[in-house]
């Protein structure tokens, strides 16, 4: 948007707005920060300028946000946009404004509908490669290629692909989301893989060879009959002949045998 159709915006509600809304301007710069005047001026200033905010707003409907919540980040770029305005340095306020509107436009895409947190390098290039595409769609009449938009943006064909890939995570799927076996009715969350304890099992069981080796048969064997066999003592007692006091005792020495062995190799 040029400046002249910013001006040109400016004065949708009278004929004479923009005249006007510079004069607020040119007014409330002159005024002190303290003058009692002053808040209400710069009310009304803002008001003025609204309709170019609300102009830039709409620019950027139709990507996935309200509107509304759009109308109120421009008119916060605005306010940001009188509050700084310097007159004295002689730059048109429209001029000025619009950057400060559509930065804080982009500023909200950014931090706010990512459903997925990645760098802001990434965030901003992602919305580089997309208004890059739009432009290339147009000005070739094809789809751009990655080396199109490479050299467009004045990047690598490696960083379009990283921006490309970052995109992803603008919209996160939900875990309820069917998937295609409606019969079943499965979901995108029944596919996702689990911990799988197997693997600490499998050293667990590699750990125990050289450590059960240290035992004799006898400890072997009531170890086997206690924690694979799941007997009580009283019943591992029975079968190799000797008390229950007398299988505690075994079972006790067993352990404090592995639990050496572990000690020794960590």
């Amino acid at each position: 948007m040029t400046v002249q159709t910013a001006e040109k915006v400016g004065a949708t509600r009278t004929g004479t707005l923009n005249d006007s809304a510079t004069e607020l301007l040119a007014a409330l710069a002159a005024l002190p920060a303290d003058h009692p005047s002053r808040s209400s001026l710069r009310d009304r200033t803002i008001e003025a300028w609204l309709p170019l905010a609300n102009h830039l707003a709409h620019r950027y409907s139709g990507r996935g946000e309200p509107t509304d919540d759009l109308l109120q980040t421009a008119a916060i770029g605005l306010i940001k946009a009188v509050d700084k305005f310097d007159p004295s340095r002689g730059v048109d306020f429209a001029g000025y404004a619009i950057p400060t509107i559509i930065g804080e436009l982009k500023r909200h895409f950014r931090d706010r509908t990512w459903d997925i947190r990645v760098p802001r390098r990434l965030q901003e290039l992602r919305l580089a490669i997309s208004e890059a595409n739009s432009t290339l769609l147009q000005t070739l009449g094809r789809s751009p290629t990655v080396a199109d938009i490479a050299a467009h943006l004045k990047v690598t064909e490696e960083e379009v692909l990283e921006g490309l890939e970052g995109a992803r995570a603008y919209n996160a799927v939900s875990l309820s989301t069917p998937t295609g076996d409606s019969d079943r009715g499965t979901e995108l969350g029944d596919l996702l893989g689990s911990e799988d304890t197997s693997f600490e099992l499998a050293e667990l069981r590699v750990a125990l060879g050289p450590a059960l080796a240290t035992l004799d048969e006898r400890e072997q064997k009531i170890l086997t009959l206690r924690f694979y066999g799941n007997l009580t003592q009283s019943q591992i007692a029975d079968q190799i002949g000797v008390s229950q006091m007398h299988v505690s005792r075994l079972l006790t020495r067993a352990l404090a045998k592995l639990r050496g062995h572990f000690g020794e190799t960590v």
